[in-house]
């Protein structure tokens, strides 16, 4: 056989160019091609807002439920650009010099055959090294193409010699080219089943269910009024969260989602219980029994895909809008606490129903704006979407490369009178609400970094500073300032690909600054240590244990260190 080839290239430069053409364009041909629908990863395609790249190092599957960028569904099987046509002149192949020792026999191929095709970045990626079945592939273009220009009375340009040559080659590669045909027919026949019984043409369907077992020690911490309890008032709790997400695309470029959500969710911070915000879990929200729609949200790209407008109608929080950059930020992977996930102060400004912009400069910079507002739907007077509560928001984002991201944002807020939360339900109850349930407006600030040292280690944070005031006449006091923060440490496929490893160090909301009024400063300093190892069984299944330890709950220095632990599952499909 080697030596059937060798003599063939030696006395023929055409099918010498058939052989380059199966290192290329018959590779190109069988490798997949890596934007097909919308390409979310990339800034300038569709502006991403969930977490960047760097942030999903952990896991090559993304969170769905968790993830507000999960790709819309393609419609069409690819995008204008994604792919290279019959290239004309070999200049056309990047990464091809008149230098290179084949060159002269590509060119010979492309003006004699036209047979050969690059890959999508324009190369042709000469050096690859090809297996039978690619030769084989590579072969049968050719063929077809010599039939082509046969029956076009160009005959004249195959010649005799080349002919016998191909038919040899033919016959040697005859059990390869009858397997190729064989593996066409059944990705055919698989494709046919899959379109007859596909849930729907425009709508992708994906589930997540949570169940997880957890409780608390130590004393019951004193505040609010509330004494501190020597017992622990607490027993183990199961519960579950389940969602479906209907990803639905009309251009394969937009998304409409729509999320249905059914949970029962243990709160540890009542007065009977713990009595501190801070024993929250993540999974922690406001739900039903029942299924009820938890999200509503249409985006579509502009301005050549370098834009993106978002409008949602229920339950899209800032983190929804703009992304965070936390790798541990997905309440059903990432952490097990409340205030572990992004900066609370901030990503839990209000907001219900809004829109946002989102502009890439480059593929390094990007920057979003947008309103929010917790009670669209209200016609009463001092609610509804522009005269009540309101968050208005605006985040840039730089990612000078793929191990480095920064992220800074700012965020005008206003509470409505009797609904009160400058601290997303973290922190101490005076921060959640200094000035007695009075409209209280704020200016949020929020800074993050994350720095991937090695593909297995990654060491990031937050920082985030509020300057609150009441709104009330003759208001002259000064702001209150309200600071938090959190050192973050990922460990991605620790142990088993997959997996996860986090440990969060942080101190939750506090009020460091009283303004004209020192009593309303927290007296002392909670730190918060959680660690979490997310062991990942399979592509479908993943099961995380946690643990999270708060010193002076309630940044109070008399109350006992309190515990916190969690063991969850989590199920995707």
């Amino acid at each position: 056989m080697t030596k059937l080839i060798w003599n063939t290239f030696k006395h023929s430069p055409g099918v010498l160019s058939v052989a380059l053409l199966m290192a290329g364009s018959a590779i190109a041909a069988e490798t997949p091609l890596q934007n097909l629908g919308s390409d979310e990863g990339s800034v300038n395609q569709n502006l991403a807002q969930g977490p960047i790249e760097i942030a999903q190092v952990f896991d090559s599957r993304p969170m769905p439920m968790d993830d507000p960028s999960l790709a819309p569904v393609g419609v069409s099987d690819l995008e204008d650009g994604e792919y290279m046509d019959q290239v004309t002149s070999v200049t056309q192949l990047s990464d091809v010099q008149p230098t290179d020792w084949a060159f002269q026999a590509l060119q010979s191929l492309v003006e004699r055959y036209g047979c050969i095709a690059g890959y999508p970045d324009g190369t042709y990626k000469g050096n690859r090294a090809m297996t039978r079945f690619e030769f084989a592939a590579g072969l049968n273009a050719c063929l077809d193409r010599i039939t082509e220009l046969i029956a076009a009375a160009t005959s004249d340009l195959v010649t005799r010699e080349d002919l016998a040559v191909l038919q040899r080659l033919q016959e040697e590669f005859a059990a390869e080219l009858a397997a190729l045909r064989g593996r066409v027919d059944s990705l055919e026949a698989r494709t046919a089943e899959l379109e007859a019984n596909q849930f729907s043409t425009t709508t992708k369907l994906n589930g997540e269910v949570l169940f997880w077992l957890s409780d608390t020690w130590g004393e019951r911490a004193g505040g609010r009024g509330t004494p501190r309890s020597e017992d622990d008032r607490t027993e183990t709790a199961l519960a579950y969260r389940v969602r479906l997400n209907f990803d639905t695309s009309f251009t394969g470029k937009d998304r409409l989602r729509t999320r249905l959500q059914a949970n029962n969710n243990p709160n540890f911070s009542g007065r009977d219980l713990t009595n501190t915000l801070m024993t929250r879990l993540a999974t922690d929200s406001s739900g039903s029994d029942d299924f009820v729609l938890h999200k509503l949200a249409y985006r579509f790209p502009l301005l050549d895909g370098k834009g993106q407008i978002e409008l949602a109608a229920n339950a899209y929080g800032l983190d929804d809008f703009m992304g965070t950059i936390n790798p541990l930020e997905a309440s059903g992977a990432g952490s097990i606490s409340r205030f572990g996930r992004f900066n609370p102060t901030f990503y839990r400004a209000p907001s219900d129903a809004g829109f946002k912009f989102a502009y890439a400069f480059s593929d390094a910079i990007k920057v979003t704006v947008g309103y929010g507002a917790p009670d669209p739907e209200d016609p009463q007077e001092g609610r509804g979407v522009f005269n009540g509560s309101f968050s208005g928001f605006g985040q840039v984002r730089f990612e000078p490369n793929d191990r480095l991201a920064f992220q800074a944002g700012y965020v005008r807020s206003y509470h409505t009178k009797g609904d009160v939360n400058l601290t997303g339900s973290t922190g101490s109850f005076k921060a959640r609400d200094p000035f007695g349930g009075v409209g209280t407006s704020a200016d949020n600030v929020n800074f993050e970094a994350q720095w991937q040292l090695t593909d297995g280690f990654q060491v990031g944070g937050w920082f985030g500073a509020s300057f609150a005031r009441p709104e009330v006449d003759n208001n002259d006091d000064d702001d209150i300032t309200i600071i938090n923060g959190a050192l973050t440490l990922a460990f991605p496929d620790l142990l088993k690909e997959g997996s996860l490893g986090g440990i969060i160090v942080g101190v939750p909301p506090i009020i460091t600054d009283g303004g004209d009024d020192d009593s309303l400063k927290d007296d002392d300093t909670s730190i918060h240590i959680e660690v979490l190892y997310r062991f990942q069984m399979n592509d479908n299944i993943a099961i995380t244990p946690g643990l999270f330890v708060i010193t002076n709950p309630n940044h109070i220095e008399d109350n006992d260190t309190l515990w916190v632990g969690t063991v969850r599952t989590q199920f995707r499909f």
